[in-house]
C-alpha cells in the first residue's frame, strides 16, 4: 500500500471514525477497490476520487459500528500523538480530542458534513458532490450538527484544527498534586464543572465512566492514582493537539489522559482517560506508516 496515500487520506477517515485501526481499514478497502478498477482513465482527479471514496467508506463503517455501542456507554476516540505535527503535515488535520468526543453524538453523515466544512473548508457544493446529496441538504446537515454541538456544550469555542495547546505548567502542577494526594490542591487546578470520562473498552473495568464537578473528580483522581497508577512512570505528551499524560509500567503503556485546559484561566475543563488496551497498543502515529 502506498504510504503517501495512507497519510493524506488518514485524517479524513480518522476524524469520522475516531479509530486509527478502522481508518486504516477504510483506506485499505478503498485502495484495493481502486487498484482493481479496469477503467481508471475515466477518473480525472485521482486524489479527490480517493478522498470521496474514503469518506463514504468511513461513514459506512461508522454506521455499522454504532449498532454495537450502548447508549449509556462511554466510548472515547483512539489517541493520536501529535508532537510531530510540524514535520508531518497530515497530522495538522487531526481534530482536537475534545471536539472528537463531542462529535460522537452526531450521526455519521452530520459528522462528515461538519468535518468537511469546518475543518477542511469544503464548499457546500463540494460536500454535496462527495456525499451524493444536494447543496440544501448539506446546509441543513451542517446547521443540525452545530445545533446539537451547542446544545451539548456551552463551551463550544473549541478549536477545530488547533495549533499546539500549551499545558505543560498545569500538568506539572497536576502531577505533583496527584502524587501528594492533595485533594484541595487538585481542586484548585480544576474548573468547578469539570467533566471526567473513562473508557476501558471491553477488556477492562473502570472505577467510574463519567464524573462531574471539581470535588467528585478530585476524589476520583486520587482513588485511581492510589489503586492503579501509583507505580507507573508518568510522561507529558500531546494527543490530538492537546496536553496529555502517558502512564507506563516499564515500556508498556497502561493509560493515557487527555486534558482540555481553558485558555482564559488555565483551569482543566475536561479529562479523558483512555485505558482500553486496544486503543493504547500503538500510541505513536508513525507506527502506522
Amino acid at each position: 500500500m502506498n504510504t503517501d496515500y495512507q497519510q493524506f487520506l488518514f485524517p479524513y477517515a480518522y476524524n469520522i471514525l475516531g479509530s486509527a485501526d478502522n481508518a486504516l481499514d477504510a483506506i485499505q478497502n478503498v485502495l484495493l477497490k481502486y487498484i482493481s478498477l479496469s477503467e481508471k482513465k475515466e477518473i480525472r482527479d485521482e486524489r479527490n476520487y480517493l478522498i470521496r471514496s474514503v469518506i463514504n467508506e468511513a461513514i459506512n463503517i461508522k454506521n455499522h459500528n454504532k449498532r454495537y455501542v450502548q447508549r449509556d456507554d462511554i466510548w472515547l476516540p483512539e489517541p493520536i500523538a501529535t508532537e510531530h505535527a510540524d514535520q508531518e503535515v497530515y497530522l495538522k488535520d487531526i481534530l482536537s480530542y475534545s471536539l472528537l468526543v463531542l462529535l460522537e453524538k452526531l450521526n455519521a453523515q452530520e459528522r462528515a458534513v461538519f468535518i468537511l466544512r469546518e475543518s477542511f473548508d469544503y464548499s457546500h457544493k463540494e460536500i454535496a458532490d462527495v456525499l451524493s446529496i444536494n447543496i440544501e441538504n448539506s446546509r441543513k446537515l451542517l446547521s443540525r450538527s452545530k445545533k446539537k454541538l451547542y446544545k451539548m456544550s456551552s463551551d463550544i469555542d473549541r478549536p477545530i484544527s488547533p495549533g499546539r495547546i500549551e499545558g505543560s505548567t498545569q500538568l506539572d502542577q497536576y502531577i505533583e498534586a496527584i502524587r501528594s494526594r492533595n485533594i484541595a490542591r487538585i481542586e484548585k487546578l480544576l474548573r468547578d464543572d469539570i467533566v471526567f470520562y473513562a473508557d476501558g473498552g471491553t477488556k477492562l473495568k473502570v472505577a467510574k465512566k463519567k464524573c462531574i464537578g471539581a470535588t467528585d473528580v478530585s476524589n476520583l483522581l486520587v482513588f485511581v492514582y492510589e489503586n492503579f497508577q501509583i507505580h507507573y512512570r508518568i510522561t507529558i505528551g500531546e494527543v490530538n493537539h492537546q496536553p496529555a499524560l502517558w502512564y507506563y509500567a516499564g515500556d508498556d503503556l497502561k493509560s493515557c489522559q487527555v486534558f482540555e485546559i481553558s485558555p482564559q484561566d488555565g483551569k482543566i475543563i475536561q479529562i479523558n482517560s483512555i485505558i482500553d488496551p486496544d486503543k493504547l497498543s500503538r500510541n505513536i502515529i508513525h507506527q502506522y506508516f
